[in-house]
């Protein structure tokens, strides 16, 4: 099988968002235990590289996953592709000096863990960021497929998660207290102000705070995704869902009906069904309504994340249907 494309954004999720801001204290934390230790916070390269078993893949992994991704390697020892698969893992793991670290799990020996990941067969490799499991590829895959799907998960997990990674040092030494590396950015208070809005329900002062950070920095990733999915679902959150899928139902030509149910599909998790609705909308209507139809599809793009395949084929279809 090849690797298959991420989806870090796909559905709306308050969790991502506040996710992301616990992340980036729980790294904070990190350093400031380490300078009150007197550490350096620098790990080893022997460090980017680790065996976890079930007792210790809460700590290992989890707890890790808010300083660092952690790409998982399921393998064992009976497995052919695995050792071809598990050097390359590992070697990446050092050359890409911190930015990642790989954990490496016996399935034999920790049947559970292979269980709760669903996993068919060997080998597999998954992802953890802020305690978010991501299915990265299953079975044999050539470097350069690797380090384009290694590639996407660390820009992403810095965009969305503030993680920039562990600080390498090759002096230091193996077994040393892992610390992420300082992330700390001029909009941090701004974005914590979002997310605790997020959190406490309060979607108008959840928008107002992401915009206070896109006056600044129209180009900001993490406002621009929070304010997308704040907007959202302010805009959801007072609608009766029968309603307007009934009619939507009843009324294909009408754009605000299509939109409103395009908004229903996204934060039940139907990407695609919001998109291709959006898109079958453009082709029946002209003139406002379709300008409305397309800058809603394009407000919804920024929710799901311009880098993820639902949004790069659906720019496509749009594209055929203006054009």
């Amino acid at each position: 099988m090849q690797p298959r494309n991420m989806s870090m954004s796909g559905v709306v999720d308050l969790a991502a968002v506040k996710a992301a801001q616990e992340a980036k204290a729980k790294a904070e934390q990190a350093r400031a235990e380490a300078a009150r230790h007197g550490g350096t916070g620098a790990v080893s390269p022997a460090d980017l590289v680790i065996d976890v078993d079930e007792a210790g893949f809460e700590r290992d992994v989890l707890q890790r996953s808010a300083e660092v991704p952690v790409v998982i390697d399921f393998w064992a020892e009976w497995c052919q592709p695995c050792k071809q698969l598990s050097p390359v893992l590992e070697r990446l793991a050092v050359e890409y000096n911190g930015r990642f670290l790989l954990a490496k799990i016996d399935v034999d020996a920790n049947q559970m863990l292979m269980q709760q990941f669903g996993i068919q067969g060997i080998p597999a490799v998954f992802a953890v960021v802020a305690g978010q499991a991501l299915p990265l590829f299953q079975g044999a895959a050539g470097e350069q497929q690797i380090r384009e799907t290694l590639d996407q998960l660390v820009a992403v997990a810095e965009q969305r998660f503030g993680l920039t990674g562990l600080t390498v040092d090759p002096e230091a030494e193996p077994g040393g207290a892992p610390v992420a590396a300082p992330a700390e950015g001029p909009y941090d208070a701004a974005l914590n102000a979002a997310a605790q809005a997020l959190d406490a329900g309060d979607l108008d002062g959840a928008v107002r705070a992401y915009q206070n950070v896109l006056a600044d920095d129209p180009a900001h990733p993490e406002a621009k995704l929070g304010l997308a999915q704040a907007e959202l679902l302010r805009r959801v959150q007072d609608m009766d869902p029968q309603k307007v899928r009934q009619e939507a139902a009843d009324k294909p030509k009408d754009a605000e009906a299509q939109i409103a149910a395009a908004d229903l599909d996204l934060v039940g998790g139907h990407v695609e069904d919001a998109f291709g609705r959006l898109i079958d909308a453009v082709q029946r209507t002209a003139g406002d309504d379709r300008d409305a139809v397309r800058r809603r599809l394009l407000e919804l793009f920024e929710v799901v994340g311009p880098e993820d395949p639902r949004v790069v084929a659906a720019r496509r279809a749009l594209a055929r249907a203006l054009f």
